[in-house]
């Protein structure tokens, strides 16, 4: 089945129909799909999505229903800090949301032993600022905001990113 023609989920699907565990090489083309599909994230090549399913699985995750990509989050550990994922990418393919899926993603990949969780958001997006406040208060950890990348650094019309951490975490 290509990535265009993914199976469509029953209505009444549930979260617990859901697995999690790292992406597979053959995962990167959904991956792709997924970010494309979302119209907010910055779509990156084809390619990067296949490498980071190789060169980064133990620090992704894949949701998956009967064998289809419904949503990921790419990170990976801080060379300078090894005990601080940095979350790339979080994506839900559209009909998968609702469900707390981006959520418990974030949970499987913090369980892995991660001291903090670190993420750049832009303003106004409130669906990772809810995201990443919810994942905060639910583990009793703190959450730091401050500007990291200013919009100048960017080339064309991009947003400011502000530095999310979140820790430390109970390992």
């Amino acid at each position: 089945m290509s990535p265009e023609q993914v199976r469509r989920p029953p209505p009444r699907a549930s979260v617990v129909d859901i697995g999690f565990g790292p992406p597979r090489l053959e995962d990167g083309r959904h991956l792709w799909r997924v970010a494309r599909d979302s119209g907010t994230l910055d779509l990156n090549s084809p390619y990067s999505y296949v490498l980071w399913c190789r060169d980064f699985a133990a620090t992704s995750v894949v949701a998956r229903a009967e064998d289809e990509v419904c949503g990921f989050i790419t990170g990976f550990s801080r060379p300078e800090d090894p005990g601080t994922l940095f979350v790339w990418q979080v994506a839900v393919d559209a009909d998968w949301r609702g469900r707390g899926l981006a959520r418990r993603m974030l949970d499987h990949l913090a369980d892995s032993g991660a001291r903090f969780v670190e993420a750049t958001v832009t303003p106004g997006n409130t669906a990772s600022d809810r995201l990443f406040a919810s994942f905060a208060r639910a583990r009793g950890a703190s959450l730091r905001r401050t500007p990291l990348l200013s919009a100048d650094l960017f080339p064309g019309d991009h947003d400011p990113e502000v530095l999310y951490r979140i820790g430390p975490l109970d390992s």
